[in-house]
């Protein structure tokens, strides 16, 4: 077995690397998590090597078997190995192989670079990663859809500015925030489908000189189609930007619906409670309830916009095939989709444990003149042009406050006293049940619309189909088997 230090790249070195250059080389500790993906790679790569000629079906056997036992050993190593001397995961698992095998585990690397071979590590892992983000999303819109189902018939208000505006069903407020994430479901999936290109064969960037079957490649781990370019394929990181940028706007969505609950747990609002299992204490007043998960999914949503803006800063002036910088891709995307991934799971976990309380939100959407625009509609009905109208119910609304009354506290009388297009039935369209019912089109609160659209939410994700993660990418000691 090579001795520590050893690199696939020294023979024209005379001198080994200095102490602090392979503090910043060496990648081992981060790419360690690539074990999986590099061992499946490499499988696929002996195979095709042998299709090409390069190498006796025996040899491929060995190579094969010889691998799968790399991984047994892998998986059970569970802090990456630097005491080996490893470079990187690519030369940790070529030096177990020759270990194991002596030269035929050199034969290996015969026509691969490590610049092909980690564009496919990296794009076998995200495929997972984004399949797993995506389940994880589907269980938050999940969460939400069950909470508008609980909450059937509850009425609350909707706020513009903060300040109250109309009245909205609970089931409308959840389904908002289903549609965001929806969106947030297409973008994972759009950046799923650019990670499931096979850059393997692309070799250093002009593309290998052995006649391997790049497709069969493609279908042995799992990938929809080849790279079409090779000085693209080695340096391509597009799909790390579409799965950051993705997970940038779940987290503002994640944050904006933070945001919103925990404003709605004050005692000032009060229209949700939240469990205690996922808030914290005062370390001085007793009396507190802090929605600490909250504002930690909110806070986190942070990194997630920053992990985008570092990558693209890292892309933005590299020139085409691989460059080293590009080693600063795996740090910020590995830990960005883990936070995601912690915000995603935190979030669907507060949601289930939420619940309206329906008195205060009914007193709630009662206050602060939402009846207005039903107002003015009714004396549009009427005849009166919408601005006339307008400016009717401003006065309407200025009365009620001078006199200390909601809305729908005034009588057919009281509106007649101020204009005299008002209706007899004026106060009925200011009743919740009547504002609700008139909003009766797509997208609106009506209790048929939104009973509607959570039954197309549900079959929505109903739908979800993860990609298949092909035998020898999933545990390459099958192999073995």
């Amino acid at each position: 077995m090579p001795q520590p230090g050893h690199k696939l790249w020294g023979g024209r070195f005379e001198d080994g690397p200095d102490p602090l250059f392979r503090a910043i080389n060496d990648s081992l500790p981060v790419d360690w998590v690539l074990a999986r993906h590099d061992i499946a790679g490499s499988i696929a790569w002996a195979e095709a090597i042998a299709g090409a000629g390069v190498l006796t079906d025996a040899e491929r056997d060995d190579l094969v078997a010889g691998l799968g036992r790399v991984w047994e050993k892998a998986r059970d190593i569970h802090e990456p190995p630097v005491e080996s001397g490893a470079e990187d995961i690519h030369t940790w698992v070529e030096a177990e192989l020759t270990a194991d095998l002596g030269d035929l585990g050199k034969k290996l690397h015969t026509g691969r670079s490590r610049n092909d071979q980690v564009a496919t590590d990296f794009r076998l892992w995200a495929k997972e990663s984004i399949a797993e983000r995506l389940s994880e999303l589907n269980a938050l819109r999940g969460a939400l859809q069950s909470l508008a189902e609980r909450s059937e018939g509850v009425v609350m208000p909707a706020y513009t500015h903060l300040q109250p505006a109309q009245p909205v069903l609970a089931g409308h407020w959840c389904l908002a925030y289903d549609a965001m994430l929806s969106r947030d479901a297409k973008r994972l999936a759009n950046s799923l489908d650019g990670a499931d290109v096979c850059p393997l064969g692309s070799a250093a960037l002009s593309g290998t000189t052995f006649p391997v079957d790049r497709d069969a490649i493609a279908r042995r781990l799992g990938f929809a189609r080849v790279s079409t370019n090779s000085l693209d394929a080695v340096s391509d990181r597009d799909f790390c930007l579409d799965m950051l940028s993705a997970g940038a706007f779940i987290g503002v969505h994640l944050s904006r619906i933070s945001e919103e609950l925990v404003v709605y747990a004050t005692p000032g609002f009060g229209l949700i409670a939240l469990e205690d299992a996922v808030t914290s204490g005062s370390s001085l007043m007793p009396q507190k309830k802090n929605p600490d998960a909250l504002e930690l999914v909110r806070g986190k949503s942070g990194g997630l916009l920053a992990a985008f803006q570092s990558l693209a800063v890292t892309l933005k002036g590299l020139p085409l095939a691989y460059n080293k910088d590009l080693q600063e891709d795996k740090p910020v995307v590995f830990a960005a989709m883990a936070e995601l991934s912690l915000c995603l799971r935190a979030a669907t976990r507060v949601i289930e444990a939420v619940s309206f309380v329906p008195e205060r939100c009914r007193e709630a959407a009662l206050q602060g003149g939402s009846a207005a625009t039903e107002l003015a509609d009714h004396l549009v009905e009427r005849g009166v042009p919408f601005r006339d109208a307008h400016h009717i119910v401003g006065r309407v609304v200025k009365n009620a406050e001078q006199q200390g009354v909601q809305l729908q506290d005034l009588t057919a009388s009281d509106l007649k006293a101020i204009d005299g297009h008002f209706g007899d039935n004026a106060p009925d369209c200011m009743k919740l049940e009547a504002m609700l019912a008139r909003r009766d089109i797509p997208g609106g609160t009506a209790p048929a619309q939104v009973a509607a659209a959570l039954q197309a939410a549900r079959s929505e994700c109903r739908a979800l189909i993860l990609p298949e993660v092909p035998d020898i990418v999933r545990d390459p000691s099958s192999v073995l088997r």
